[in-house]
């Protein structure tokens, strides 16, 4: 009792040392207890199974009922984002939706006639239905999903390749089979984002390493830019008939072949690629004048073309413009992606659909994670996985309708004019499909190539950060990553983008294997005067000042994949130090006579690992080397003791801390 007659309550550490105390009943002597796992372990975590005053019983209808909502509210946003709408957001969510609209219809249309070879709609399609299922599905309040460039390249070049087995690959009959072709690669990407979510694989984009993904990006805005220059000047004709297969073959056609370039066509695209550079510099001088720097650059030049083309009939001088658009994709306007007519091109499509999936994943979570940080949300990787996944699927119903994932710029932008829910997505999606029915009409005299100087300022804008990236990892010595990138370029310029990231992909997983696959471990040595000991390599004043004893920290959980090279580097530890060596050099140690493992970082460990850890400790005993064990906890103890590990050491070999092993050992050699 305190002296106002208050009940005092006892200190957390005298609680947290009582139930420590009574918890580790039963438990072997030096195994760790709860205690001494961890020190500041509070009573609420302890009787966390206990029902407090005013909670529903879990049995209950209504505690159903409640947990079901929560659930529902979790996997579908928009059951929580709807109901919770004001109209104080309404103004920034509008004006963001108009704003990215104003800059996709013009993208979506370039990236679906210069790159995937199909016709507009596909692109605005995939613009627009893609986001409305986002919308409803998404974690991210910002994200913005539409055709992305690279994505629709290689979409563009699959279709290419299948397209020209065709008899007449550029009349209806190429044009439909673009369509089938399309629709399965849009299906099958959707599907595989759907499973990586539904299996909870969202953690693809720590496995790839981000050099990678620069090598392809850089890759990717070099085979668009040779690609859009046969457009830009006026070879597209020509091109038809020659059919340059390879990027470097591209080049070479459309070195061979300038003094046949339209210069009329060349003198547009260059004209109107200048413009939108030059709007582009200028936005940035003037971020203080909002009026200026929300200018869509983008769609002034389109409609500024536009304008001048049908005035000037730039058609008659031999200037190829986008003509009548179809709104139409076939007799109905949904369709079952999974008709024969698309599954015959199921098993030549696979691969590039597992590519977008992936690297449409690892654009979308990189944007969706930097909106989240920067406007105090979270986001779910499984979840974002599963509605791409599902916004594709939808998405595909209608046919040709491009892969659809998020994109950084246009997110950062959606934020940046006033976007704060999923609504500018709806907005934005709204106001493209109104484009797509009513407004396509008055893009008649469009001239293409001014769609493929659009698609040259995203390539700038993807080669923008490459110079940081080499000087980076050149500043960074980062060899390995520096290789990677140079790898990736390469493979994607001289055969093909497909083949270049996928070889990437095997050798940056190899190397995560090969990384992981190397349990860390240390020697640790005992500070003079003190009971600490401490890694070698943290503090030079450690030494080993028993001899013959070897004190290893494992300083990572035991698993199948780290501890098959255990024995080999114990053995390394054991003979040469934790200096860098050579195999071929003669051991600068002697063998131990005494062996400690201090486990206080193991909090788990699989079969496998607890097998091969059996024949470490089984090898080392039939040497005659003391073995001891400390900070063991009571997952591995477990695992130990039904391995018969404990059966080998004897009891007295679990000590609860390395001191008390030395002490141990000491009293063994007097």
């Amino acid at each position: 009792m305190s002296t106002n007659g208050q009940p005092t309550r006892p200190p957390l550490e005298s609680a947290a040392s009582t139930v420590s105390v009574s918890s580790s009943r039963g438990m072997p002597s030096g195994a760790m207890t709860p205690r001494s796992i961890s020190e500041g372990e509070g009573l609420i975590d302890i009787e966390r199974n206990d029902r407090q005053y005013g909670t529903l019983p879990e049995g209950s209808n209504l505690h159903q009922r409640s947990k079901f909502k929560k659930r529902v509210k979790y996997y579908v946003p928009a059951t929580s984002w709807i109901p919770n709408y004001t109209l104080s957001s309404l103004g920034g969510d509008v004006l963001a939706g108009l704003t990215v609209a104003s800059m996709l219809i013009p993208q979506s249309v370039s990236y679906a006639s210069s790159l995937a070879k199909l016709t507009p709609t596909t692109g605005l399609f995939a613009a627009s239905i893609p986001g409305i299922i986002y919308a409803f599905l998404g974690t991210s309040r910002q994200l913005n999903v539409a055709p992305e460039a690279a994505l629709s390249l290689l979409l563009g070049q699959a279709v290419d390749d299948i397209r020209h087995d065709s008899s007449d690959p550029h009349g209806e009959d190429g044009d439909a089979l673009g369509l089938h072709v399309a629709t399965i690669i849009t299906v099958q990407a959707g599907l595989f984002s759907f499973f990586l979510g539904l299996f909870r694989l969202g953690f693809i984009d720590v496995v790839l390493s981000r050099a990678l993904l620069r090598g392809f990006i850089t890759a990717i805005a070099v085979v668009i830019s040779i690609e859009q220059l046969i457009p830009m000047l006026g070879l597209t004709a020509l091109e038809h008939l020659v059919h340059p297969e390879t990027t470097w073959a591209k080049f070479t056609f459309i070195v061979e072949n300038l003094p046949n370039m339209n210069k009329n066509t060349a003198a547009i695209s260059f004209g109107a690629l200048f413009v939108l550079i030059f709007f582009r510099t200028a936005k940035r001088r003037f971020v203080k004048y909002w009026w200026i720097y929300r200018i869509p650059e983008v769609l002034v030049v389109v409609v500024l073309s536009t304008v001048l083309s049908s005035q000037l009939r730039w058609d008659q001088d031999g200037v190829d413009i986008l003509g009548s658009v179809n709104v139409s994709t076939g007799g109905s306007f949904l369709r079952f992606p999974f008709r024969s007519s698309n599954v015959r091109y199921l098993r030549r499509t696979t691969s590039t659909a597992v590519m977008i999936s992936v690297i449409g994943y690892l654009d979308s979570i990189v944007a969706a994670k930097q909106s989240g940080a920067r406007f105090g949300y979270s986001i779910s990787p499984n979840r974002e996985l599963v509605a791409l996944g599902a916004s594709n699927i939808v998405g595909s119903f209608i046919p040709g309708t491009l892969p659809a994932y998020g994109s950084i710029t246009r997110t950062r932008i959606n934020g940046d004019v006033g976007g704060r829910t999923q609504m500018a997505s709806l907005v934005c999606s709204g106001v493209i499909l109104l484009a797509t029915f009513y407004l396509l009409p008055l893009l008649y005299f469009l001239p293409k190539c001014v769609l493929a100087s659009i698609i040259c300022l995203v390539v700038i804008s993807l080669l923008s950060e490459t110079p940081h990236e080499l000087k980076y990892y050149f500043k960074m010595r980062s060899w390995i990553d520096l290789i990677l990138m140079g790898l990736t370029f390469v493979l994607s310029i001289i055969w093909n983008v497909e083949v270049g990231i996928v070889v990437s992909m095997i050798i940056s997983l190899l190397l995560v294997v090969h990384r992981s696959s190397r349990a860390r471990m240390t020697i640790l040595g005992r500070i003079p005067g003190t009971q600490r000991w401490i890694p070698l390599t943290e503090n030079p004043e450690a030494e080993e000042d028993v001899s013959g004893a070897l004190i290893i920290r494992i300083r990572e959980n035991l698993d199948f994949a780290n501890t098959a090279q255990l024995k080999d580097r114990l053995r390394r530890l054991e003979l040469y130090g934790v200096s860098p060596h050579h195999p071929s050099e003669e051991p600068n140690r002697k063998q131990a006579t005494s062996l400690v493992f201090h486990m206080a970082d193991v909090e788990t460990c699989d079969a496998s690992a607890v097998e091969i850890f059996y024949e470490i400790i089984e090898e080392y005993h039939n040497r005659g080397v003391g073995l001891f064990l400390t900070y063991l906890r009571r997952g591995p103890h477990t695992m130990f003791d039904a391995a018969g590990i404990l059966d080998i050491i004897g009891p007295d070999a679990i000590q609860e801390n390395v001191a008390a092993a030395m002490s141990r050992l000491e009293m063994t050699h007097r």
